[in-house]
């Protein structure tokens, strides 16, 4: 699935592995990105055998319950069922208040007019389906990144928000 990071598609490294539990043996890849309910059962035990742990979660998980997570998390993925759900902005809002500094991500249904939001509520990347990039090449989302100089709240991406431009201009 494509990956989109400062509008441009990217890479993506990490690694969803087969939901059989293979996984835990030494020879599992370094990053991997797991289900809340594998993260729950083998997350300490991969953790301690030198894995870079994942989660992904659904977009009605408390964010508080991942916060004793944080120190071994560098990665949180936030799917997104439908382009018109927004708890996954609001999920990764309260996540960047509760002090994760990790990767962010936006998985599922976001359309290109979207990422700016997706971008000032925290997320740093945004993952969607194969059929969606050819709908949305990366020139819209590069297009998207740069279409918005201003967000309407106080958010966690490069934009700065109106109330503060608008202090700023007096």
């Amino acid at each position: 699935m494509p990956l989109i990071r400062d509008g441009h598609f990217a890479g993506d490294d990490w690694v969803r592995p087969d939901p059989d539990g293979a996984f835990v043996d030494d020879a599992s890849p370094d990053k991997l990105l797991l289900p809340l309910s594998v993260f729950l059962e083998h997350g300490a035990a991969l953790a301690e055998a030198g894995k870079r742990l994942g989660v992904e979660i659904s977009n009605d998980v408390d964010p508080d319950s991942l916060a004793p997570w944080f120190g071994r998390l560098h990665l949180i993925s936030v799917l997104f069922p439908k382009s018109a759900d927004g708890r996954g902005y609001s999920i990764a809002t309260r996540l960047r208040r509760l002090g994760y500094k990790g990767e962010l991500r936006a998985t599922g249904r976001l359309i290109a007019d979207q990422y700016a939001l997706a971008r000032s509520c925290g997320f740093d990347t945004v993952e969607i389906s194969g059929a969606q990039a050819e709908r949305q090449p990366e020139a819209h989302w590069l297009e998207a990144e740069r279409a918005m100089s201003l967000a309407y709240q106080r958010g966690y991406g490069q934009l700065r928000n109106i109330l503060s431009a608008r202090w700023t201009a007096r």
